[in-house]
């Protein structure tokens, strides 16, 4: 049962792998015109004061000041693009940690392989559901929306956002009875950097939700 697991997240990553190019955030901003030079103060501004509700401010506005001409002081851009962020990292943990479990020196049956077989699999499931969260915000304000469509579509994002982030805490969670190897710090210390970008997408798509209507 745990091979078909990891092989039906494999390829699900593998699919994911091949359709990168329409979530990558360089894609998502270019929706609304691509990153350039020159972006003016107030764009800058916006997402400054965005990332200061966050946990991780610093990182946030790192992460997205490159989109501020993209954004163009629009809650619901932002959120977009800071979803479409998380999900790059994410993914980009999960492809490492699959490499890492098909590892000759992890047979299966070690902690520490079971530990990351476990962190695949929670990585794997945070890859849906912030890629599930990304294509409802795509749909948000589509023709004949009103305010309740708005708040359930919100609700949904919300909703596998956090799921998204409880199961990146999952994998780390996992590897507390692992004794302490370069391997476990390395993966914890991954994950735990994806945490921060998912944690800041997640305060974003809240902030977005709570201005109501776009």
């Amino acid at each position: 049962m745990r091979t078909q697991r990891l092989n039906h997240l494999l390829l699900s990553l593998f699919l994911f792998a091949a359709a990168f190019s329409s979530l990558h955030p360089t894609a998502t901003a270019g929706d609304e015109g691509a990153p350039s030079p020159g972006d003016g103060d107030g764009d800058a501004d916006f997402i400054r004061t965005s990332c200061n509700t966050t946990l991780y401010p610093d990182v946030c506005f790192t992460s997205l000041s490159r989109y501020a001409s993209a954004v163009q002081q629009n809650p619901g851009q932002l959120a977009r693009v800071a979803i479409s962020v998380s999900l790059s990292k994410v993914h980009r943990a999960a492809s490492y940690v699959s490499n890492l479990t098909r590892d000759a020196d992890y047979d299966g049956t070690t902690r520490a392989a079971l530990a990351l077989h476990d962190c695949f699999s929670n990585l794997g499931d945070a890859v849906d559901e912030i890629r599930g969260s990304l294509k409802q915000m795509r749909q948000i304000g589509a023709a004949g929306a009103g305010a309740s469509s708005f708040l359930f579509q919100m609700s949904n994002v919300q909703t596998w956002m956090s799921a998204a982030l409880t199961d990146e805490e999952t994998c780390t969670d996992g590897f507390q009875d692992v004794a302490d190897c370069p391997v476990k710090t390395d993966v914890c210390d991954r994950v735990t950097n994806v945490k921060k970008f998912t944690s800041n997408a997640l305060a974003l798509v809240n902030s977005y939700a709570n201005k109501g209507m776009p």
